[in-house]
């Protein structure tokens, strides 16, 4: 899995001249919430890593043939004076080969108070990735720094609010006795179709533990944009090997706006191999 992991979310922000447009996506992706949460009735197996709830990620991909869906039910957002609830945010980690991952993912924002006519829901901060294991380290139980790159196309809002991105990120992971760090360094073209740049240093207790206490620090910039400087504090505690759930609260300032956010969600990792093709003899 790969919770990104990607430039900081961004709510939307509706207004009454946008209310018409929501409201024509609102009843779709009410039933793509519901669709997706269906997908939770399927059968695990296999092991979490579980990096909810960061936006940056780690230096590892999902085993070849086993997907980890990251799931947070439902979130609360404040920016300013707006208030959002999130609900839900997704990402899908597939392995579909030895180090190379797939990712999918994106968030729905409600719009909660009454600033705004029509329905308020939008699918924002939805990314098509593909990450790679570049360096084999302690993340795949060998010694030494872990390091990956992944490449992400940022994908259009369905308010229609922006257009499209790119980033390309580069992670490090190092483990030790009692502590695993995880830095990302990421350039990016984005939404705005300006210049874009993100770092993020993670520090989580040791895997082995059940419950670990976990923090992220990262700031981003963009072109005409003020710096995001973010912290976020929290806890991941590991129920079976193929199932962990997490809380967080992250605390961000940019220019005159302050934001809080707290996460909670779960990681459940399974199984479904994948075809392969044999010469009859």
């Amino acid at each position: 899995m790969s919770p990104r992991r990607v430039i900081t979310p961004r709510p939307i922000r509706p207004t009454p001249d946008r209310a018409i447009g929501l409201a024509r996506l609102s009843s779709r992706s009410g039933r793509t919430s519901v669709a997706l949460l269906l997908l939770l009735s399927v059968a695990l197996s296999g092991s979490a890593r579980a990096y909810r709830p960061f936006d940056a990620t780690d230096a590892a991909v999902a085993e070849q043939g086993d997907i980890e869906m990251e799931v947070g039910p439902v979130g609360f957002l404040k920016e300013g004076s707006g208030r959002f609830l999130i609900a839900p945010s997704l990402i899908l980690n597939w392995g579909l080969a030895a180090d190379w991952e797939l990712v999918l993912e994106g968030r729905q924002f409600v719009q909660l108070g009454n600033s705004a006519s029509g329905r308020r829901w939008a699918v924002e901060d939805a990314a098509l990735s593909l990450k790679h294991v570049l360096r084999e380290g302690v993340l795949q139980e060998k010694s030494g720094i872990s390091i990956a790159a992944e490449m992400s196309a940022l994908l259009p809002a369905t308010d229609g609010e922006g257009g499209a991105g790119a980033e390309l990120a580069l992670i490090a992971s190092q483990r030790w006795d009692a502590l695993t760090l995880h830095l990302n360094g990421a350039a990016s073209w984005t939404r705005t179709h300006t210049p874009g740049m993100f770092a993020s240093l993670i520090a989580e207790g040791h895997d082995a533990w059940v419950v670990r206490p976990v923090a992220e620090l990262f700031v981003e910039a963009e072109r005409n944009a003020p710096t995001t400087i973010s912290g976020l504090f929290g806890a991941i505690w590991r129920l079976r090997e193929s199932f962990s759930i997490d809380a967080a609260v992250r605390l961000a300032r940019a220019g005159p706006v302050s934001t809080t956010e707290i996460r909670a969600g779960f990681t459940w990792a399974f199984g479904i191999g994948l075809p392969t093709l044999r010469r009859k003899q």
